[in-house]
């Protein structure tokens, strides 16, 4: 396919979230994945080489068009967006969710120790949560996951990239020194 580089690249312009190399293929209509990556892999060393305003960043499971951080104050300037604030609570719930999905409602707030129905709105709201269905027990309470757009807004590749307990425990050791 000719210009398939460029046809990629104007995708990612376009859309709003990460694309995988299969929504790629399916909107290029070809068999083969292999030279969808090897245009990645070309448009991501051109713009490193030309060290210009933006990126492509693998995120998500996707790729993904991103603007430098060391523009950001600029941006900032220009957009004037507020900055999204997550509760300590809504942290909370969502490391739960993250870390032990698929999950129903009662076990976050056992974890937790108190209601969380208003925090699971708010995640859901936010697309940072999604429901999977319900589950096959009494009451069939609703299932818990997250969704690709937590993994966007924390800068994740899968949910492998989460840390690890060892790390975490790292941290709070390096906190207390």
């Amino acid at each position: 396919m000719e210009n398939i580089k460029s046809i990629i690249e104007a995708l990612l312009f376009v859309s709003g979230s990460s694309l995988t190399i299969d929504r790629i293929k399916n909107v290029l209509a070809l068999n083969n994945t292999k030279e969808i990556r090897n245009a990645l892999s070309a448009l991501s060393d051109e713009y490193e080489a030309r060290k210009g305003g933006f990126y492509l960043h693998e995120v998500a499971g996707g790729y993904q068009i991103r603007t430098r951080p060391e523009y950001t104050k600029w941006i900032k300037r220009l957009i004037r967006i507020k900055p999204v604030r997550i509760s300590k609570a809504a942290l909370e719930t969502l490391a739960i969710i993250a870390y032990k999905q698929p999950i129903i409602r009662s076990d976050i707030e056992h974890i937790r120790g108190v209601d969380c129905g208003g925090i699971l709105r708010t995640l859901l709201e936010r697309k940072h949560i999604r429901i999977l269905g319900r589950k096959e027990i009494p009451g069939r309470p609703l299932i818990y996951a997250t969704t690709r757009q937590f993994l966007e807004v924390f800068d994740l590749k899968d949910l492998k990239d989460l840390p690890t307990t060892e790390e975490i425990e790292k941290l709070g050791n390096t906190a207390d020194a």
